[in-house]
Parts: structure tokens; C-alpha cells; sequence
């Protein structure tokens, strides 16, 4: 499919700077691609150039972004076209008001482009389509889904079971030296400070009575804003946890978007939450960051047991040690606090998950993590500017 000449770093170049490679079309509109998206977008691009001979290095970027050819090309426009290209190094279009209106609708027909949403379309280096979307894959797993296609996807997923690695992945510095160190690690999110002092607090005493290598780190909330970033800060400055240390907040957004990405990505090949453990185990943290409660995931070393639970209920059960030690020594810390946890859940819950939509692919059916009863649907409009 033609289009304009494109440009990188300002220089102008023609299409030929793309032949066979394999090329990654980054199809946005002017509105909803953030700082945060390109910032990552840029970081594993510039991963995968350092070593040139990798084949992760054979492919390029490229930003295509697609506008209203309805309203006139304001100078706004232009100022807003430029600020993104400047934070690019990879290509772009070089004047987007001259992408073709035939060309627009057959990204939107037949590529499913909605606006709403980036994507990533895949074309090999013979230019054949391998992948409508392939996001979700560079949130999950960067230059590592080289090729990009459909069938690495899948291949991909063969290879990953569910654990703190692929739940958190490279967020923190010291995440896999405390891994191979066998330490107990916690990741805990929401935005009540008060239930993060207790948590942290408690959690901290029980380790020390324990004598547990315990580690923490604050991940927040999905959309993170003002709200988070004082937070952030709080724990920092009041040392009760690791945080995730950005004045963007990139890192934090990154961890959302990621697991967003995990279910989509999911969802894409066909999976089903009463099916896959990932995608249940998935869902179960999307519902815990819905609700309006804080939430803990804790993990040791490599293994792949994991205790979670929204904030008082988890806070509830560290408290409660004492009522649970035996089976502690006879099972496991994190199986008897599993354990307890469930014990703790009553029958009467509400659970809610709020997905974010990508170009119309939300299931007609989504089951509760908890019961395994189908959840109602209902439509919400959200502006997160906390």
C-alpha cells in the first residue's frame, strides 16, 4: 500500500530504506498516543540497535499518523505533529494532511484502525501482512517478539507460565536479584496512603518476627496521575517500601499496559479466563486495581505460588498470623496464607473489572475470578485526571 515519503530525524527519505525489512507501522492519531507510549516505544528501539548483528535489529519503525482529512490542518495540528515526531527516532510520515482518504479507510476497514487506540501493523519484508496488531506483544516481551508475527505470538505464549517474572518483568532493578536470592517479594497497589502505612508497616514487623527477606514494591494504579505521583513519593520519603522511582511515572503506567496487554494479546489467539491460568490470574489483578480497595500479590524466590488479596483482607490475614502459623510450618507460608486469605472471602462479593477496549475486541462473556459466575456488562466512560 503506497504512501508519502516519510522521514527520519527530519531527514527525508523514500520508501526504499524499508525494503526487506521487516517494518512495524505505528498507527496512531494525534490524540491518543501518549509521552509515556513513545518513551518505552523509544527504549527498546534503541535496545535492539545496539548490537546490529541480533536479528532483533532488522526491523524498522515506522509512525503513521492518521487524521481527519474532515477538518482543515491547523497549525495546532502541525504543533502537535511535531512535538511527537521530536521525541521519535525511528521514521515517520513526512506531512500526514497528504496521507490519501482511500488509504485512511482501508486502515480503518481493513486494518480495524479506530482512532481510539494504537496499533501495530506487521509486514514482512515482502510486504505481506503477518500481524493486524502486534502491541501487545512489544509491551510484553520488547524486541524479543522478533519476528513480530502471529505464530511468534503463539509460540511465545507456550513458553511462559504464570509467575512474579512475567508479572512484573524487568519494572524493577534489583526484581531478579531478589528472585535468585529467594526472597519473598511483594508487589501492592491503590492509592489509600493510610491502608499503604499499615500494610507496609505490618508487613514489615511480621517479616522481621519471621526473619523473612522480604522486599516490597509500590506499582500503583492503571492511569496513573498527580494523585500516584504523591504517593510515590510519600513511601519514599517515609521509607516504607520501594517504589518505582519516575517522575513521569512511566514505569508504572508500563506495568499497566503490560498486563492490559497480556490479556489482549490473549485474547487475540482465542483463550478463554476459565481456561488459561494466565489470563484468570490476569483478570484477578485488573479486578483488585477496579476496585477502590489497595491489593497485594506476594511471591518467594522462583516459585510459582503466589498469595494475593485486596488490601483489609490481606492486612486482615498478616494480623491473624497467629491463627495460621501451624499450618504455616506443616504447608508453607504462602499456601497456609493463600489459604487463610480464601477463608477470609465472602460469599457475598462484588468484584468489578474494568477492560480497556481495544479496536472493539471485548468478550460478549467475562466469568468472576472468585465464582465462576458470568459478571454483568456494563458500559463506563471514565477522564482520568486525578
Amino acid at each position: 500500500m503506497p504512501f508519502p515519503h516519510i522521514q527520519c530525524l527530519r531527514l527525508q527519505v523514500s520508501l526504499e530504506v524499508l525494503r526487506k525489512k521487516i517494518a512495524l507501522l505505528y498507527i496512531t492519531d494525534l490524540h491518543h498516543v501518549s509521552d509515556q507510549e513513545i518513551m518505552i516505544f523509544e527504549q527498546m528501539y534503541q535496545e535492539s540497535r545496539q548490537e546490529s548483528s541480533r536479528f532483533e535489529s532488522q526491523y524498522e519503525l515506522v509512525w503513521i499518523p492518521v487524521v481527519d482529512k474532515g477538518t482543515p490542518w491547523t497549525e495546532g495540528k502541525q504543533n502537535k505533529f511535531v512535538k511527537l515526531q521530536s521525541m521519535m527516532t525511528w521514521y515517520s510520515l513526512y506531512d500526514p494532511s497528504m496521507l490519501e482518504p482511500a488509504t485512511i479507510r482501508y486502515i480503518k476497514e481493513v486494518w480495524f484502525f479506530n482512532n481510539a487506540k494504537p496499533i501495530i501493523v506487521v509486514l514482512d519484508p515482502q510486504g505481506k501482512v503477518v500481524n493486524l496488531n502486534a502491541i501487545h506483544m512489544m509491551w510484553i516481551w520488547g524486541s524479543l517478539a522478533y519476528p513480530f508475527s502471529s505464530s511468534r505470538e503463539e509460540a511465545l505464549w507456550k513458553q511462559e507460565s504464570w509467575g512474579l517474572e512475567l508479572l512484573a518483568d524487568t519494572i524493577h532493578p534489583s526484581l531478579y536479584d531478589w528472585i535468585a536470592e529467594g526472597k519473598y517479594i511483594c508487589l501492592y497497589g491503590g492509592d489509600n496512603m493510610e491502608w499503604i502505612r499499615k500494610f507496609t508497616r505490618t508487613a514489615r514487623l511480621l517479616a522481621e518476627t519471621l526473619k523473612l527477606p522480604l522486599e516490597m514494591i509500590y506499582v500503583g494504579r492503571s492511569n496513573p496521575g498527580e494523585k500516584i505521583r504523591k504517593i510515590n513519593t510519600a513511601i519514599e520519603e517515609e521509607r516504607l517500601s520501594n517504589t518505582l522511582p519516575d517522575p513521569a511515572l512511566t514505569l508504572i503506567w508500563f506495568f499497566w499496559v503490560r498486563l492490559e496487554s497480556m490479556w489482549h494479546s490473549k485474547l487475540q489467539q482465542g483463550n478463554k479466563v476459565e481456561d488459561d491460568e494466565i489470563m484468570h490470574e490476569i483478570m484477578r489483578i485488573l479486578s483488585f486495581d477496579s476496585s477502590e480497595e489497595g491489593w497485594v500479590v506476594m511471591s518467594r524466590g522462583t516459585e510459582s505460588m503466589m498469595a494475593k488479596g485486596k488490601g483489609d483482607t490481606f492486612l486482615n490475614c498478616l494480623n491473624d498470623y497467629d491463627q495460621w502459623k501451624d499450618k504455616a510450618e506443616d504447608k508453607g507460608l504462602l499456601p497456609a496464607m493463600d489459604d487463610y486469605i480464601q477463608g477470609l472471602q465472602t460469599p457475598h462479593h462484588c468484584n468489578r473489572l474494568i477492560l480497556p477496549g481495544t479496536n472493539g475486541r471485548i468478550p460478549d462473556k467475562v466469568v468472576c475470578v472468585e465464582c465462576g459466575r458470568p459478571m454483568e456488562k456494563f458500559f463506563m466512560y471514565r477522564c482520568c485526571t486525578d
